[in-house]
């Protein structure tokens, strides 16, 4: 582990010295991560994207990708482009991430099950901002608004998210 990496303790997420309060899928921590199980799966997962939205604040680093009218994320375990970020018109299941709430203005993507995807085993967990504190994500890390930009600013490509085993 380096201080660059982003690593979950029992008292939050810890990066560069601080530790972050944060919430967790509402299927706790699990090892056997499966499509919709609300869990956020164990292991070292990169940080291979960051997506933010610009009509909502300014570009957080400079490899920050705008997210614009149309973008989704493909969650249907039986089609080819399963956990990609996909446009509309998409007829299969898929979230949208140009929302109307804040919850994906500012998401940093992880590598679990990217870039070959296996079906049913979840798609694309992410760092994004919480609802309110203790409130679960579908398996995502949430964060502070504030605690998010500041990491968000931070953190480099290929940075790490390590999610140990809970006891």
């Amino acid at each position: 582990m380096t201080p660059d990496d982003l690593v979950l303790t029992p008292l939050g997420l810890r990066f560069r010295g601080q530790r972050y309060p944060c919430t967790l899928g509402r299927g706790g921590v699990s090892a056997r991560k499966r499509e919709g199980d609300g869990a956020t799966p164990v292991g070292s997962h990169r940080i291979v994207g960051l997506l933010y939205r610009p009509d909502r604040m300014a570009r957080p680093t400079d490899w920050a990708v705008p997210i614009r009218p149309g973008d989704l994320w493909s969650d249907d375990a039986s089609h080819e482009d399963y956990n990609l970020m996909v446009r509309a018109p998409y007829p299969h299941s898929h979230e949208v991430l140009r929302r109307a709430d804040p919850l994906y203005d500012l998401v940093l993507i992880t590598d679990w099950n990217w870039p070959q995807a296996v079906r049913g085993r979840g798609s694309c967990i992410f760092v994004h901002r919480w609802r309110r504190p203790g409130f679960p994500t579908a398996g995502c890390i949430g964060l502070r608004p504030d605690h998010l930009l500041r990491i968000a600013r931070q953190i480099t490509y290929g940075a790490r998210l390590i999610v140990p085993p809970q006891p």
